[in-house]
């Protein structure tokens, strides 16, 4: 699963591979394609990594033991990338948003994370003019 609205409100700079602890359900549930990334970020909290407003829909088979759809969830970085990342963070205008979810071949579920930092209103209208023109090229190099 890929958030695209990342790529579109953020120039991404550096990109991370991050674990995430999850309870059963909602892996069964990020299985099922049952995630959504509407107002997700991550942050710091007493240095440690949170993503914090990822949707992962509850599971449609579970019982009583079924998890809370939206909470904060952690992020397992080495102690290496979590003090780069926090000094980057410091910076003016830098942000970590998640990118994509996506299941390794071993089926853990990992997260990749991107810093980057906002853009601004005429840059946005710039990349949708630019993916208009691409599409239009596309369109007439199609016999």
């Amino acid at each position: 699963m890929n958030n695209r609205q990342a790529y579109f409100n953020y120039y991404i700079e550096d990109k991370y591979v991050a674990g995430i602890v999850l309870l059963g359900t909602e892996v069964k549930s990020i299985r099922e394609g049952k995630l959504s990334f509407n107002d997700a970020f991550c942050l710091f909290d007493d240095d440690e990594l949170w993503v914090r407003g990822l949707f992962i829909a509850s599971y449609s088979h579970g019982t009583s033991n079924n998890h809370i759809e939206v909470h904060d969830r952690k992020l397992l970085l080495t102690k290496r990338e979590l003090k780069r990342i926090q000094s980057r963070i410091k910076e003016k205008g830098y942000t970590l948003v998640p990118l994509r979810v996506f299941f390794t071949e071993r089926n853990l579920v990992k997260v990749e994370i991107g810093l980057g930092k906002g853009k601004k209103l005429h840059d946005k209208r710039e990349t949708i003019k630019n993916r208009d023109v691409e599409k239009e090229i596309k369109r007439w190099l199609k016999p």
